[in-house]
């Protein structure tokens, strides 16, 4: 490695060519990994119990939590920085092993706590063996980094791909196997560790570590800034699983968040690359005086092209849609998913303000919005609880819109976006997946009685072509530009 990293100036061509790679190498390696991963989840579902998943989404508030600390920031902190030396990233990769080691211990002794709280003495045996996955989260943290500040995501794309079949492979094997709930620990853990092994290995990023701090401090406040909004971003998004854990059994809790895990997809594991795209490229952008603003609208209307039919097309077919994917004795996660699904593009909205906003060095921006739904949202959730399971659901419908007005009008002006710019970015996709959720909802109406796999591929069919149909009307600006960016002439 060269005694001082530069600005970030790879080979290959201008920054836009450099972005059209970087998603289309890692969100089309993502799409395979997770079609690959989903296949395996699937089929694991069908083996499992919804108790065996409500416990371990017990486990994840308390992994969320202290994953909130494990220096994420600082990985941004060296892609965000223009020049970053050889012992600004040893010092880094030395506060990555502190906080992670540290973390690992506070789970071992929060474990009975938690078990306690939640009235599941399964749950201590869960976090304690869950322990472990601090152990490679600094390696794949560091390399990471150092990939995404070359924009070398060809690599990493690569490497995610190989770990997701890991993982799917793993829990394949748990489940047929007779794990149990162990299968949904030890596949995580296969995908974590070998990620954390090929991510070193294409970064070349096995260095040793300085516990030395000083001169660090940009990068510590960074990286705190990024933790803060995390941990505030933890008490919105945890929320209705803490209560609900709270207040129903593992039962109700696994079919509230197998419901939230098949309404969230798009948004928990296609919208994440996108954005490690997006923060490099804004970045990238910044340090060479670019127009950010000019980005962002583009950008938010070409994910939001993808998000609108899937989230408003599941809430249509949710009930053949579980009954085909998941199996009949999953049928009670099909009205959860129909109320959820309407609240999900606010939600992926807000999360598509982020990268822009760090990468501008403003994180304490996105921890003041975050704030606020820190406090809305846990309030709707404990109304929300009074009426069922059903009430956690319905409360995203009234928490998510209010938040989302919140956090566009305190990061727009940041960006440098109109209202009215990021109004129209959004209107088209918004329109069309309206008017094939309409569409739908009439030919379901009228269906004769089908199989469930039948009455879900004609309304898939009907879906797909009518959304179509509804860009061609009312959005074919925006279907021009998503054709050019993939046939790389946008």
């Amino acid at each position: 490695m060269e005694a001082r990293v530069q600005k970030a100036e790879p080979p290959g061509g201008s920054l836009r060519q450099q972005v059209r790679s970087a998603v289309l190498w890692r969100s089309g390696t993502q799409i395979l990994g997770q079609l690959i991963a989903w296949a395996s989840t699937f089929l694991v579902i069908r083996v499992l119990t919804p108790s065996d998943y409500g416990l371990v989404a017990m486990t994840g508030v308390v992994l969320l939590l202290l994953s909130m600390l494990n220096g994420y920031g600082l990985a941004n902190a060296v892609i965000q920085h223009a020049d970053v030396g050889r012992r600004e990233i040893a010092q880094v990769f030395g506060m990555l092993l502190l906080l992670n080691g540290v973390l690992a211990v506070l789970q071992l002794a929060a474990a009975p706590l938690v078990a306690d709280y939640y009235r599941e003495p399964m749950v201590a045996r869960l976090l304690q063996v869950q322990a472990l996955l601090y152990l490679p989260t600094p390696f794949a943290s560091l390399a990471y980094a150092l990939l995404a500040r070359k924009m070398e995501f060809r690599r990493q794309a690569q490497v995610n791909l190989a770990s997701s079949v890991a993982g799917a492979i793993a829990a394949l094997a748990g489940a047929y196997g007779g794990l149990g709930v162990w299968t949904l620990v030890l596949a995580p853990a296969v995908l974590f560790y070998t990620r954390a092994i090929g991510l070193t290995i294409a970064a070349r990023s096995l260095i040793w570590p300085s516990f030395r701090f000083a001169g660090s401090g940009h990068l510590a406040r960074f990286g705190g800034l990024v933790a803060a909004s995390g941990l505030l971003n933890f008490a919105q998004s945890q929320a209705d699983v803490l209560i609900a854990g709270r207040w129903f059994d593992a039962h109700q809790v696994g079919i509230y968040t197998t419901a939230l895990f098949l309404t969230q997809v798009f948004a928990n594991k296609v919208v994440p690359p996108l954005n490690e795209v997006a923060f490099s490229a804004y970045a990238r952008l910044r340090q060479s005086g670019g127009d950010i603003a000019g980005a962002f609208p583009g950008a938010v209307r070409l994910v939001m092209l993808a998000a609108m039919p899937f989230y408003f097309g599941i809430a249509v077919i949710a009930e053949p849609l579980v009954h085909v994917v998941l199996g009949p004795k999953w049928l009670e996660t099909a009205p959860l998913i129909r109320l959820l699904a309407i609240a999900m593009p606010c939600w992926t909205l807000q999360t598509l303000f982020q990268p822009a906003i760090d990468s501008a060095g403003r994180p304490g921006v996105t921890a003041s919005t975050t704030a606020i739904g820190a406090v809305l949202l846990p309030v709707t959730f404990l109304i929300g609880v009074q009426y069922g399971i059903a009430g956690i659901a319905a409360a995203w419908i009234v928490a998510h819109p209010l938040l989302l007005a919140i956090v566009a009008t305190r990061a727009l002006p940041v960006i440098g976006v109109p209202a009215g710019t990021y109004l129209r970015a959004i209107a088209p996709p918004v329109v069309a997946a309206t008017a094939m959720a309409l569409v739908v909802g009439a030919v379901d109406t009228g269906l004769p009685p089908l199989a469930p796999i039948g009455r879900l591929g004609v309304l898939v069919l009907v879906g797909a072509a009518a959304y179509l149909g509804g860009l061609m009307l009312f959005a074919r600006a925006t279907l021009r530009d998503a054709i050019a960016m993939v046939r790389a002439r946008g």
